[in-house]
């Protein structure tokens, strides 16, 4: 009797948890479906089906690739993100859950001009500009190869028409004022990069650690958001969970107010938001 679908995914779980891989059942059904070109809510009725050996080979190359340590992202080429799918290489961070505490924190102000610092995938500024459809928007980031991720994302989503993109060394580039800015910059000291997670090593090293202590991204957010926020405009960054009292009193000696921590969803300090007065 030939191997079926189910006989796999059984397999890969056993696998993946073997290989230390949290949420292992989970990923062995999503690198399935993937290999068979099937909406990932199909698999449960295709299991019994005999696994084609073409499919068979693409799936188990798959399941190599997570077993060592690839960011299930970069095997599927996409990640969920607030109310859409981004596209995702290894030229950009990978679009986390706990960022999702920064787009509320934005959806809550009123903006009509917002500018994403350091952009990569463009999850942030896009997800803000599809929940508004009348607002306007300038991506920055150092990096070439993830403003073109972010431009193709905006396309697919439907926002290319309200969203600029400029290749920036933070506002080096940046032009105006704006209503609102943000940005999930490096934030990860030097000294912690050891002992972060295997898929780490596959996103690009400067969208992770400024090399330092990890508060050198806020320091230049802080001194430029004067002078290229809107009066009474708000920025608003993602912060590592330990990070809140020293990024909040950053923002306090640049001059800014309305300085306050907020939570993710896990109840960790993740956002810190200011105002210009």
């Amino acid at each position: 009797m030939s191997r079926t679908i189910g006989d796999f995914v059984k397999g890969a779980t056993e696998a993946l948890s073997q290989a230390g891989i949290d949420g292992a059942a989970r990923d062995a059904r999503l690198l399935t479906a993937a290999a068979l070109r099937i909406p990932a809510d199909r698999l449960t009725l295709e299991l019994r089906e005999p696994l084609d050996a073409g499919d068979e080979q693409r799936a188990a190359e798959y399941l190599d690739r997570r077993i060592a340590r690839e960011p299930l992202s970069h095997i599927l080429g996409q990640r969920a993100f607030f109310n859409h799918a981004f596209t995702v290489t290894a030229d950009v961070l990978d679009p986390r859950p706990e960022t999702e505490a920064l787009v509320l924190a934005a959806l809550n102000t009123r903006f009509s001009d917002v500018l994403d610092l350091g952009t990569g995938s463009g999850a942030i500024i896009i997800s803000l500009l599809a929940a508004r459809p009348a607002a306007r928007g300038l991506a920055t980031d150092l990096s070439e190869a993830a403003l073109a991720v972010a431009g193709d994302n905006a396309t697919r989503i439907g926002v290319a028409d309200r969203l600029r993109l400029a290749q920036s060394d933070w506002f080096s580039s940046v032009v105006g004022r704006f209503d609102l800015i943000v940005s999930n910059p490096p934030y990860i000291a030097l000294d912690e990069m050891p002992d972060l997670a295997p898929e780490l090593a596959y996103e690009p090293r400067m969208a992770l650690t400024d090399e330092g202590d990890g508060l050198s991204a806020y320091r230049r957010i802080a001194v430029g958001a004067a002078d290229h926020l809107a009066d009474n405009g708000r920025v608003m960054v993602e912060i590592g969970w330990q990070q809140g009292p020293d990024v909040a009193a950053i923002f306090k000696a640049a001059g800014l107010v309305e300085v306050a921590i907020l939570p993710d969803l896990d109840g960790r300090d993740r956002v810190v938001t200011a105002r210009k007065p």
